[in-house]
């Protein structure tokens, strides 16, 4: 009587044979995957051989070393599959009825991949002519995403938000967004820092307090060139850039040494500048709207309640 044991290969093979294949076949679709491995192995090793070498000229040879790792790895896993697909002869045989009979199947698939080519494409162009790389802090629409590339691939770039927040966004969309890029030459960052004033304001002392506090900050630096500083530039220039409703808008011209640091900074003046401000009775403007509220019970013709606003 057969045991278990010897009864698996049997069952194998008749498994095999269902799905017309044989260990022929199987041992071709092991080789298959095998040298998919083995490919994408060896061209990761000369890739990163290849950057390891050239590591030192920044963040454009890792932009392309990334790109280019992520393309291998997608075409070799394509090509496995169909070449899997092509061993088996039942397989084959499906495909090549589908794609040569199913005319429309074929565009449609057409159609639904035009938004993958066109992810490729510009995927391409942004390696190729490099508005933003592997690093760079961008921000990405008039007022969208703003964050750090992380990686590159053929499909989308993904970011990271300050919040640490990965956000995955096609490369179709980036190519038709505008982008702003904090480091594709200098990260040295001058920040906005607006302080609103009352109109009765001492502007002189305002202005010596907004200096005063932004040049005691340890993220602050002079960024003068030497004849700005002959021409007796300050280091931290404070300008009226508003007047609007009762409010005078006081900006602080404050250097960092990159758009991340800036930020935090911009932050931090904020609130030690308005500290100063009050201990030392420098009165802060803000808007106050007066809604008056006129004949609230009048009823219309439809019974509904007529109330009445105005806005000064």
């Amino acid at each position: 009587m057969p045991t278990p044991t010897e009864d698996a290969p049997g069952a194998l093979l008749t498994f095999l044979r269902v799905l017309g294949m044989d260990l022929l076949i199987l041992l071709k679709i092991v080789a298959v995957l095998a040298a998919a491995w083995l490919v994408e192995r060896i061209t990761y090793l000369i890739l990163r051989r290849g950057y390891a070498r050239r590591k030192a000229r920044g963040r454009d040879e890792f932009t392309q070393y990334r790109f280019l790792r992520n393309a291998v790895r997608t075409v070799v896993v394509v090509c496995a599959f169909f070449a899997v697909v092509y061993t088996i002869p039942a397989l084959r045989s499906f495909a090549f009825t589908l794609f040569a009979g199913a005319g429309l199947l074929v565009a449609i698939l057409g159609f639904a991949a035009q938004k993958a080519f066109s992810d490729i494409i510009s995927g391409i162009f942004i390696v190729a002519f490099r508005p933003f790389r592997v690093g760079d802090v961008i921000q990405v629409g008039q007022q969208g995403l703003f964050g750090t590339v992380e990686d590159i691939n053929l499909r989308h770039t993904t970011f990271l938000t300050f919040e640490n927040r990965r956000v995955v966004i096609p490369n179709s969309i980036i190519g038709e967004e505008r982008i702003v890029n904090s480091s594709i030459r200098d990260e040295s960052t001058c920040q906005f820092v607006e302080i609103p004033v009352a109109v009765n304001a001492d502007l002189e002392r305002a202005r010596s307090i907004m200096q005063r506090v932004a040049k005691a900050h340890p993220a602050q630096y002079d960024n003068r060139s030497v004849e700005e500083k002959a021409a007796g530039e300050p280091e931290v220039a404070v300008r009226v850039v508003d007047i609007k409703d009762g409010v005078v808008n006081l900006r602080a011209y404050v250097w960092a040494a990159d758009p991340v640091t800036a930020r935090v900074m911009r932050y931090d003046l904020t609130e030690r500048i308005l500290i100063q401000f009050a201990q030392e009775h420098i009165p802060i403007a803000v808007p106050i709207q007066h809604f008056v509220q006129q004949n609230p019970f009048r009823t219309l013709a439809t019974g509904a309640v007529d109330i009445q606003q105005d806005d000064q």
